[in-house]
């Protein structure tokens, strides 16, 4: 754009062309994430601008602007504008170029054409849904039975035996007799039944595309024509419609939020973005090129909302929706879904067998063809027939046609040993795939972590031993306690250490106790055999830690519905919730007045952020319930305390009260009073000075703390040689705290090029990206969805074999992309779980340990049966091809080697599949992924094994003749014999034969 001289003010015009000026800026720093699908696009949308505008608006601003085309990547949301119109949704440019985080809610308004006491009218409603479509992903072209069943006839081995099924057919023609058709008919029977087998196996995988449509609501409250629908069908929400969400909802589509109806608005992005903590969301502009993480501003398709309630403009729907591009992400990595590496090596040898048996068919056929008119077979081409058939038969003997049976049953053995230590196969292939993994891939929340936030740490004030001395001066020393909590998840028991039996007698710890409780809008509850939270999850963990604090004389209740609040519920029934003073970002602070059952003053319970609660505490109270100034020296302590706890990370919360006439007008608030008719409660910009002059009690540590059992897994990850790469969404500090709590960074090593901020990554050139990636163990931090696959393939292309573990929405396209997804079944969307290779029924890492050990002894028992199998063929082949260089009758049919293959030999190939894993499996490194099945030695080792089968076949088969009185010479000239005739020797008694 170049701006043309301007006339007067034109508020109007800059205001109309406020995002254009903005997009054009950035067309320049970022040609190819603009957002349009090409040059010509943007300047139509441009010129298409430029005429609604002179339309509208006088003479003199006709010559606005002029027009420059730009070069530019694909359009924003994920689908190209030709896809789209596919589909019955024809794009409209200009609805792709605003980016709304970045622009007042009501500049987002006005760009929409809504009105927020309105919404849209009906005649709009119609012409967006024609352009865009309805709010719904869109589902891939499922394969049919006939292409799911004509796959399984790529693989090399089973061409081969169809070429072999169709020579055999051809030659049968010629053949007299019922039995002519018996032996194609048995190996088209093989081929069939194992097709049939590979097509119900693909179509019993459930689309991935299918759970990411479960996590959309079925209605939504929205504004249309000035009336709000109570229940309109969320897939025909469009870009401009006003909705309205509540605690409990689930978003319907990508929206910018315009208005706040509480003082607060929360939703729960853990399964989006990887953050642990629910976001508190605000109305105000961000960044134009924010992470998703940073934009505090939207709301994502697919999440909760977990606190308060807003109005919010619908912005991106159906697959422009950030839970569209995951799903356009696993249908990207489906396509580029590789083989594993077994897969690939009897691919390659299947290959290879391909020529060497036609090339031993070939010759074996034109050795014999001065043979083909010999007696024995009457004519020439009756000769040449039987020798084709006994090149069929040498392929026949060159294929291990039970190889696929044994596989598929070996590996199914493997999945049911891996069941019993909690590994759930969903596809059969990926169990030998972790054999050679060399990299695990793993999300933090939820996988390293329990993904329950939990209170580790509990600090209250204390004075010196044996002292009365205040803390009001300054000779005083300062003391805090801090007391470890026990326990990594929602169960409410575990000990806190160094916590008398008699502590919570004291005052101060019952209050600190009282406000953990009451200052509370969370709770635990035990459903289907598990304790899970209903609210924030910060609330939840100060309920839990009231449970392990427990109520002096009441003994925790064995019933673990009971169990599960009983503490919490001891003490909310003491008091009366009066009011509540919600949550601002502004004072960052929590209260609940509240008033004692039985009568007495009123007491206002505050929980908040303690660089902001500190300052507004006058005094201290101990856990013995005295209350004293808090001095100068103790806030310094108490401030330093919160820095050292912030580097574990904790996140810490301080607690405090307030009480009595130091509440002023509130201190005679009573319930069934209206606190929206109060004059200090009814506005919020009171609450900072309601929360003043409090008393201190304490902190309360939390954190999501990382799996008990995880550590231990990391270390045997690293003697088997297997490195470790965490991909999160989290801060860099916390990935490289809970990092050094499992031994992914030692607890001295310095995380500096091995933590990196996802964008910063990759704005490193490409080498220098591939040697970090090289070696180490990584952290990856504030990590989007397509960053994660992003970095899955860039291992895949240096020949790494990546396992991506994950439990959210956001690890879908990355466990679909890597060589094998691993999802969490207890925690895991069923997203997570659909696109993976395995699930972990106990969400447990180290589960990931066993089911590699595992995968290491079932390849190394499929190359004993595959050896076993190739050296029995090696034997069948010498057999037949050495009887025809000698010229003896062909000791096996085609029929008869397909009965060895299937019948003599599977079974005891079957039995190696059952031998357990070595002990030193996991203390060697992974195979290489181009480490052939069979190296040099053994190939050399099962060749005289073979040839020693053949001949001995061959013995046999001779010692047989000639105890029938054949002569040798005779055999092996058994071709100029038209007929045989046998018969005894009176003499001797010994068989005799004679050939005419």
């Amino acid at each position: 754009l170049n701006l043309i001289s301007l006339d007067a003010p034109m508020k109007i015009g800059l205001a109309h062309f406020a995002s254009i000026l903005q997009w054009s800026y950035l067309l320049h720093l970022f040609p190819g994430n603009s957002g349009f699908a090409n040059g010509i696009q943007f300047k139509n949308f441009l010129r298409s601008t430029k005429d609604n505008f002179n339309k509208d608006h006088p003479p003199h601003l006709k010559d606005f602007f002029k027009v420059k085309a730009y070069k530019t990547g694909s359009f924003r949301g994920g689908a190209s504008p030709e896809k789209a119109s596919k589909n019955g949704s024809s794009l409209h440019p200009k609805m792709d170029l605003i980016q709304p985080h970045s622009l007042a809610s009501s500049d987002v308004l006005e760009f929409y054409g809504v009105d927020e006491k309105r919404g849209l009218v009906e005649a709009d409603v119609t012409e967006r849904r024609t352009k865009y479509g309805f709010n719904s992903l869109l589902e891939p072209p499922r394969k049919s039975t006939l292409s799911l069943f004509l796959e399984q006839f790529e693989d090399k081995l089973v061409q081969i035996l169809l070429v072999v099924a169709l020579l055999s057919g051809i030659l049968s023609f010629f053949e007299e007799g019922d039995h002519a058709f018996v032996e194609p008919q048995c190996i088209l029977l093989i081929l069939v039944l194992n097709a049939i087998i590979g097509v119900w196996q693909s179509q019993s995988a459930q689309d991935s595309l299918d759970a990411l449509k479960r996590l959309q609501p079925d209605t939504v409250l929205t504004l249309r024509n000035g009336k709000w629908i109570a229940a309109l069908p969320a897939n025909e929400l469009v870009p401009g419609d006003i909705i309205s969400l509540k605690v409990g909802d689930k978003v319907a589509a990508d929206s910018r939020v315009l208005s706040l109806k509480t003082t607060t608005f929360l939703t729960d992005e853990a399964s989006l973005t990887g953050e642990s903590m629910s976001v508190s969301k605000s109305t105000d502009p961000v960044s134009v090129d924010s992470s998703i993480t940073s934009k505090v501003n939207m709301l994502f398709s697919g999440t909760m909302v977990t606190g308060g309630s807003a109005i919010a403009v619908v912005t991106a729907t159906g697959m422009r929706t950030e839970m569209g591009k995951i799903s356009a992400g696993v249908q990207e990595a489906k396509l580029e879904e590789e083989k594993t590496p077994l897969e690939q090596k009897l691919d390659e040898f299947g290959g290879r067998l391909t020529w060497i048996i036609g090339g031993i068919c070939a010759v074996v056929w034109a050795i014999n063809i001065p043979h083909f008119d010999d007696p024995v077979f009457g004519s020439w081409a009756k000769g040449a027939i039987y020798h084709a058939k006994i090149a069929v038969a040498l392929g026949v003997a060159a294929i291990p046609e039970g190889l696929p049976a044994v596989i598929t049953l070996c590996l199914s053995l493997g999945t049911r040993r891996m069941a019993k230590r909690n590994v759930i196969v969903r596809k059969l292939p990926s169990v030998e795939t972790l054999g050679c993994t060399t990299i695990i891939c793993t999300d933090k929340t939820g996988t390293l972590t329990t993904n329950q936030m939990t209170c580790v740490s509990l600090v209250a004030p204390s004075i010196k031993a044996n002292s009365k001395e205040s803390f009001d001066t300054s000779d005083d020393i300062p003391l805090l306690n801090e007391f470890e909590v026990e326990g990594t998840s929602y169960i409410p028991s575990g000990q806190i250490y160094d916590f008398s039996e008699n502590s919570m007698s004291c005052d101060g710890w019952k209050d600190l106790a009282r406000i953990c409780s009451i200052c509370n809008d969370a709770r635990i509850s035990y459903e289907d055999g598990q304790f899970i939270r209903v609210g924030e999850p910060t609330e939840a963990a100060l309920c839990v830690l009231v449970e392990k604090m427990g109520v002096m004389g009441i003994d925790q209740s064995s019933e673990p519905q009971v169990a599960a609040s009983q503490s919490v519920l001891h003490w909310q029934c003491e008091y009366d919730r009066l009011a509540t003073l919600e949550f601002s970002r502004d004072r960052k602070s929590m209260s609940v007045l509240a008033k004692p059952a039985g009568g007495g003053k009123n007491r206002l319970f505050v929980k908040g952020a303690p660089d902001s609660l500190l300052p507004r505490c006058s005094k201290v109270m101990l856990p013995n319930g005295e209350t004293l100034q808090l001095s100068q020296p103790l806030r310094k302590a108490l401030e330093a305390k919160v820095q050292e706890m912030s580097t574990r990370p904790l996140r810490c919360l301080a607690l405090a009260l307030k009480e009595g006439g130091d509440l002023l007008d509130l201190s005679d608030f009573s319930k069934g009073d209206d606190p929206s008719s109060h004059p200090t409660l009814r506005n919020p910009k009171n609450f900072n000075d309601i929360e003043d002059d409090l008393t201190f009690l304490g902190f309360a540590g939390i954190k999501d703390p990382a799996r008990p059992e995880v550590s231990a897994a990391i270390k045997q990850c690293q003697e088997a040689g297997i490195r470790v790469i965490v991909m999160t969404g989290d801060s860099r500090e916390t990935a490289i705290a809970i990092a050094r709590d499992v031994n992914i960074l030692s607890k001295e090593e310095d995380a500096t090029g091995k933590a990196w901020i996802g964008r910063e990554f990759f704005q490193l050139d490409r080498a220098t990206q591939m040697a970090l990636l090289s070696s180490g163990n990584l952290l990856f931090c504030r990590t989007e969805p397509a960053d994660k696959q992003k970095l899955v393939k860039m291992l895949q292309e240096m020949g790494e074999v990546p396992a991506m573990t994950g439990d959210g929405v956001n690890d879908a396209p990355a466990l679909q992309q890597a060589a094998i997804g691993i999802a969490m079944g207890i925690s895991g969307t069923e997203v997570a779980k659909d696109a993976a290779d395995m699930v972990l029924a106990d969400d447990n890492f180290a589960t990931i340990v066993n089911a590699v050990e595992e995968g290491r002894a079932i390849y190394n028992n499929m190359q004993a049966f595959i050896c076993f199998l190739i050296s029995c063929n090696i034997g069948e082949i010498a057999t037949i091809f050495f009887a025809t260089l000698l010229g003896i009758p062909e000791p096996l049919t085609p029929l008869h080697l397909l009965w060895v293959n299937l019948v003599t030999d599977g079974p005891p190939a079957t039995a190696l599949g059952f031998n357990p894993p070595d002990p030193d499996a996991m203390s060697k490194p992974p195979r290489a992924r181009d480490e052939p099945i069979m190296n040099s030695w053994l190939l050399t080792r099962y060749l005289v094994t073979g040839f020693y089968v053949g001949f001995a076949t061959i013995g046999v088969f001779v010692h047989w003749f000639m105890e029938q009185g054949v002569p040798f010479n005779q055999l092996m000239n058994f071709k100029d014999c038209a007929e045989w005739s046998v018969g005894m020797n009176e003499v001797t008694g010994e068989a005799v034969s004679a050939c005419s």
